[in-house]
């Protein structure tokens, strides 16, 4: 692989005009895709397999020409303190508004309280269902603007208006805040790492150009495969994320290489070769984690996983074609100033450009004694104290995980600022907590001679189980075979009591229709959200499995050793169940919600833990791979376990670190947004990574090695025999023939670490 990808860079760093004209073409081209190609279609959250979901699909079969879960708005009228909502002004505004819903566009119904029943018991608080034909994201802004005209109406007479439902999301994307945040931040950090702005600004602009491909192509397909806003979300992300990582990392290979003497071609390609093949490996563990979201059988999150991993793949790319490219247009300007200047002056008094020897000088002065040879000489002297404080420490953390309850937050977890969140708030004041989150129960009573007699049966039953407080009437199909009624629970959507009612009636339903000839299904937002929760708890171990299986396999493949995988393996655990921890004790317990503008805490998204065990695997992966690559490096060609650990972290920590707080910066910006799903996932990865990075990577990994020693690189020889060899640090680059440009004289002879 390096010596493939060393010729990559050399050809990209020769050919540059070419390069960047064949970068711009698919940019223009996606661009235009974008531009030209239809809206996204609007299809629902869709769950094959579960009741819920079953129960979904019978309706829209059964009832055609109404959609099971289609946009609808619920209008709720409070009126002033000490009156009524059905009495003299108050009434004909709440009729006025209900008569004008009922006559907007994409309207099919508005439901009349009054007709309907739809009053608290005092009096003083209606609502108004209005159903449309159009999913969210398919009303015209005129509809939007005649269900706001009727509420502000209704608010001029006097009364407390406030609109729930799904009729007001327009299904945005992000707002660019927090991506400018994450850029901002990543300048900074970069700036700071290299001290030259031409390197700063290099990965900002080749990332930021990838991550412009990537949704410019998801939007291009968007309409297709029926992409959601969130899809869009967590491509940009990762895309550029990882991005400027990988950009880092080979630009940080490129000073190196010149440090140490090479022109700026031959330093490029061996960049290429070397922080190259580390990138298309950790970029392929990230493809494959995310890819593997496939297997856990929520189409929406296989979306997701695959367009995130598009996005990764672009980025890898990048880092292997446009970086070398753009550096052969300004070799100089990335290098330091003293660098440049040192360079400089060698060129005048020499009339070349400096041979190997000399130019290993241009090194800075403390790379040999920089912070991360101190810190990895620190662990080298305690390593069991570093590794027992920083195992302890995670383990503290993941403790609230043992309390992890799966869900997925709906209007109770906007902000109060919103009329969602305050049309949920006034339904649960005036009815109860439970008729947020009302239990639909479908009724197919097809061969029943008597359908209606044997539906009232039933739900007479279900209205006397524990915890329902009132039951609808049902309503029939045309065929009158199937029938549905909503059965409303003592308790909120979230409520554990309110999942154990839903496992009690389904476990009671053969006695429940024992008589009657017909069956039911539990359904409903709140049945799916619990339904949903549970297929992905199942999931959940079964997938970690097979991404620790995978990062133990990927690893042997990589450091050719038994330990180094299982201790990276272990390290992601540590690192994965710290941060779900975290990410309960915020968002679940509400430690510190307030400071996240989370003013609500609840159960934790149900796709949350998928999202941190696959997204956390591979960026995990990412920085074993570009750490301790570079300890074996120096291992195989003559250090000492200690020597090759301290060298490892003489020239990767400063840039992992980097990495590091570039990804943290990216994710936590993220936390800015309105969603409360985005707003969860960009701060789970934030902590993760920053656990993985500075307490497992940084920490733990020279403290095991350091316990391990020689045995840490130890693979049977059988097995050597066996696997391929990926080439992962550029051995095979020292022992290329005469005639190039090759590297600095004096290089040790790999040794064979694995014949033990």
């Amino acid at each position: 692989m390096a010596i493939f990808l060393h010729r990559v860079g050399r050809i990209a760093f020769r050919h540059r005009w070419y390069v960047v004209l064949v970068w711009a073409a698919v940019l223009a081209l996606a661009g235009f895709g974008a531009l030209s190609a239809p809206k996204a279609s609007d299809e629902g959250f869709s769950m094959p397999g579960i009741e819920s979901q079953k129960a979904f699909d019978l309706m829209e079969q059964r009832f055609p020409g109404t959609a099971a879960d289609g946009a609808s708005a619920r209008v709720v009228f409070v009126a002033p303190d000490g009156e009524r909502i059905d009495a003299g002004g108050n009434r004909r505004a709440v009729e006025a508004a209900v008569a004008s819903l009922a006559e907007g566009p994409q309207a099919v119904s508005a439901s009349d309280p009054f007709r309907a029943k739809a009053l608290s018991q005092d009096g003083r608080t209606a609502y108004a269902t209005v159903t449309y034909e159009a999913g969210p994201k398919d009303l015209t802004a005129a509809a939007r603007d005649r269900l706001k005209g009727a509420v502000e109406d209704a608010r001029g007479a006097g009364l407390t208006v406030e609109v729930g439902g799904k009729a007001l999301d327009e299904g945005g994307g992000p707002g660019g805040t927090a991506e400018a945040t994450g850029v901002a931040v990543a300048a900074l950090v970069l700036l700071v790492t290299f001290g030259s702005l031409a390197a700063a600004g290099l990965p900002l602009l080749t990332a930021l150009i990838g991550v412009g491909v990537s949704l410019a192509s998801i939007l291009t397909l968007a309409h297709a495969l029926h992409l959601s806003a969130t899809t869009s979300i967590l491509a940009m992300m990762l895309g550029l994320a990882v991005g400027i990582d990988y950009a880092l990392f080979v630009v940080s290979r490129y000073r190196e290489e010149r440090s140490r003497g090479h022109e700026p071609r031959e330093a490029a390609a061996v960049a290429a070769g070397t922080a190259g093949s580390a990138v298309v490996f950790a970029g392929l563990t990230v493809v494959i984690a995310l890819a593997g979201l496939s297997v856990v059988g929520i189409p929406m999150l296989t979306k997701m996983g695959l367009a995130a991993s598009g996005a990764v793949t672009v980025a890898v790319l990048i880092a292997l074609t446009l970086v070398p490219a753009l550096l052969g247009f300004w070799p100089n300007a990335v290098l330091t100033r003293r660098a440049r200047a040192g360079r400089a002056g060698r060129a005048g008094g020499t009339g070349g450009t400096g041979g190997g020897r000399s130019a290993r000088n241009d090194a800075p002065k403390d790379a040999t004694e920089g912070w991360g040879t101190r810190w990895a000489r620190f662990v080298l002297r305690r390593p069991l104290p570093v590794l027992l404080l920083g195992v302890v420490g995670l383990g503290a953390l993941a403790l609230p995980m043992t309390d992890l309850r799966l869900g997925n937050p709906g209007d109770e977890a906007k902000p109060v600022s919103t009329t969602e969140r305050r049309a949920y708030d006034a339904l649960a004041e005036a009815f109860g907590p439970g008729f947020n989150g009302p239990l639909t129960i479908v009724v197919d009573a097809r061969g029943t001679k008597d359908a209606k007699d044997a539906v009232r049966t039933v739900a007479r039953r279900i209205g006397d189980t524990g915890g329902i407080v009132s039951v609808s009437p049902a309503r029939f199909n045309e065929a009158g075979d199937t029938a549905v009624f909503q059965a409303v629970p003592s308790t909120a959507p979230t409520d554990e009591r309110t999942k154990d009612l839903v496992t009690s009636i389904r476990e009671e339903r053969p006695e429940i229709v024992s008589g009657t000839g017909v069956t039911f299904a539990v359904t409903g937002t709140t049945a799916l959200d619990i339904d949903i929760a549970g297929k992905v708890q199942s999931a959940l171990v079964p997938y970690l499995t097979v991404v620790v299986g995978l990062a133990v396999v990927l690893l042997l493949l990589v450091f050719r050793s038994l330990l180094v995988p299982l201790k990276a393996a272990a390290g992601y655990l540590l690192s994965v169940l710290a941060s779900l921890g975290v990410v309960v004790l915020v968002f679940q317990q509400g430690h510190g919600a307030g400071l996240l503008g989370a003013e609500h805490t609840g159960p934790i998204m149900s796709l949350m833990p998928i999202f941190l065990v696959g997204i956390v695997f591979g960026l995990a992966m990412d920085y074993e791979v570009f750490l301790v690559s570079r300890m074996r490096e120096a291992y195989v060609h003559g250090r000492t376990p200690g020597e090759s650990v301290t060298e490892g972290f003489r020239h990767s920590a400063r840039v992992v670190a980097a990495a590091a707080l570039i990804m943290v910066a990216v994710f936590a910006g993220f936390v800015s947004e309105d969603d409360s799903m985005i707003k969860m996932i960009g701060f789970g990865l934030a902590s993760a990574v920053l656990l993985d990075a500075f307490v497992v990577r940084m920490a733990l990994v020279p403290a095991v090695l350091a316990l391990l020693g020689h045995r840490a690189w130890w693979l049977p020889a059988r097995l050597d025999r066996l696997l391929p060899r990926v080439d992962v640090e550029g051995e095979a680059l020292h022992r290329r023939p005469a005639g190039a440009d090759t590297p600095r004289s004096g290089t040790v002879a790999p040794r064979e670490v694995s014949r033990t």
